[in-house]
C-alpha cells in the first residue's frame, strides 16, 4: 500500500474515534449510564460480606475467670457461625478498664469486639473518679450472653454456718475479717461492700489479680468470705468451703439447699452476675445485628444451652434493644450501690 494512502487512513481513523467519544459523553443517557457505572464501584466495595478476616474478642479479665470461661464455651461455635476464627484475647487490669479502653479506642469495623462482665460498663464509672473512656458513649450494646448466680462461701474452718452467724462474728470483730474479690470494681467487690452496708458490719476488702486467685485465697483461709461463681460449688461438695447463701432473688437449681439472702436474714440484698457482648461506638448497625443473630443462634443450640445450664449459667436472649434497656437498669442499680456503700477505687 502506498505511503500516502496509509497516512490518510490513520488520520481518518483518529477523526472517527474523536467523533465517537464526543457522542458518548455528549449524549445524556449514555453519559449518565457511564457515570452511574463508575459511581457504583465504591458502593460495591462497601458491601463486601463481613467478616473477611479473624475477629478479636477481648475479655478484660485474666484467663480462668468466669468471663473467660463463658467466652471459651462460645468460641468454636461463633467461629463456625461467622466463617472466620473468633480469637479470644485476655486483657486484664484495673477492674476491667484496661481491656475496655482498648476496645473503646479500636476501629468500629466489627473486628474488635468485647465480652465483659458488669464492672467496666456499669460499676467502674461510679467507683473511679477518673475513667479512660465513657462507658455509655464509647460502646454500643450488642447482646446479653448469659447470667449466673453468685454464691456466698466461707472456709470450712470458719466457725459460722449461716449468714446470721457470720454477721454476729463480724460485729464482734470489726475490721478483722476479710473478703476476697477478683479486683477493685468487680461484682464480688461490690457484693461485699453491699453486704457490709446492709448488714452493718466492717469486713475488709482484699482485691486479687483474678477470680482464680480470689478462690484460692478463700480455699487457703487467707480470707473469711468470698462471693463466687457456680464453679465454687465443687469445693463446697469437697468439704473445703461452706455455702451460706445465693445472692439471686430465687434459689439456684444447681444448689437448691442454699437460701437466698432474703431467706438468710438480709432482705433486699440482690446481685446477679451477667456477661454480654459490646462493640466500639459507631460500629455499623448491620454488623451489630449480625452479632445479635449469630450469638442468639449459638445460645439456642441444645448442646450449648445444656452445657451452660449444667454449670449454673442461664443463656441470654433478646434483642440489642433489650440489652440496652437491661444496661440502663444496671447503671441505675450499681450507681446507687456505690453511692450508698461509699466504695471507692481511688
Amino acid at each position: 500500500m502506498p505511503v500516502a494512502l496509509r497516512v490518510a487512513l490513520r488520520v481518518a481513523l483518529r477523526v472517527a474515534l474523536r467523533v465517537a467519544l464526543r457522542v458518548v459523553w455528549c449524549t445524556p443517557l449514555v453519559g449518565l449510564a457511564a457515570l452511574t457505572a463508575l459511581s457504583m464501584r465504591p458502593a460495591q466495595a462497601q458491601t463486601t460480606p463481613y467478616p473477611q478476616r479473624p475477629i478479636r474478642l477481648v475479655v478484660p479479665y485474666a484467663p480462668g475467670g468466669p468471663t473467660d470461661v463463658v467466652g471459651r464455651m462460645l468460641l468454636e461455635r461463633l467461629s463456625g457461625a461467622f466463617g472466620q476464627p473468633v480469637v479470644l484475647d485476655n486483657k486484664p487490669g484495673a477492674g476491667g478498664n484496661i481491656g475496655a479502653e482498648l476496645v473503646a479506642r479500636a476501629p468500629a469495623d466489627g473486628y474488635t469486639m468485647m465480652l465483659t462482665a458488669a464492672a467496666p460498663i456499669v460499676i467502674n464509672p461510679y467507683l473511679y473518679s477518673r475513667m479512660p473512656y465513657d462507658a455509655q458513649r464509647d460502646f454500643v450494646p450488642v447482646v446479653l450472653a448469659t447470667t449466673a448466680p453468685t454464691f456466698m462461701v466461707v472456709p470450712a474452718s470458719l466457725p459460722v454456718t449461716s449468714v446470721r452467724e457470720l454477721i454476729a462474728l463480724a460485729r464482734s470483730q470489726p475490721g478483722k475479717l476479710n473478703f476476697a474479690s477478683s479486683g477493685i470494681g468487680t461484682p464480688p467487690h461490690l457484693s461485699g461492700e453491699l453486704f457490709n452496708h446492709m448488714a452493718g458490719v466492717e469486713i475488709t476488702h482484699v482485691p486479687y489479680r483474678s477470680a482464680l486467685a480470689a478462690t484460692t485465697a478463700v480455699l487457703n483461709a487467707e480470707v473469711a468470705l468470698d462471693f463466687d461463681q457456680p464453679s465454687i460449688l465443687a469445693h463446697v461438695k469437697a468439704g473445703k468451703l461452706r455455702l451460706l447463701a445465693v445472692t439471686t432473688p430465687r434459689r439456684s437449681p444447681i444448689a437448691p439447699e442454699a437460701p437466698t439472702m432474703a431467706e438468710a436474714g438480709l432482705p433486699g440484698y440482690e446481685v446477679t452476675a451477667w456477661y454480654g457482648f459490646m462493640a466500639p461506638a459507631a460500629t455499623p448497625r448491620d454488623i451489630v445485628q449480625r452479632w445479635v443473630t449469630e450469638v442468639s443462634r449459638v445460645l439456642a443450640l441444645p448442646e450449648v444451652r445444656d452445657r451452660f445450664l449444667a454449670v449454673g449459667f442461664e443463656p441470654g436472649s433478646g434483642t440489642q434493644e433489650d440489652f440496652a434497656a437491661f444496661l440502663r437498669a444496671e447503671h441505675a442499680r450499681w450507681s446507687r450501690v456505690v453511692r450508698e456503700s461509699g466504695a471507692r477505687a481511688d
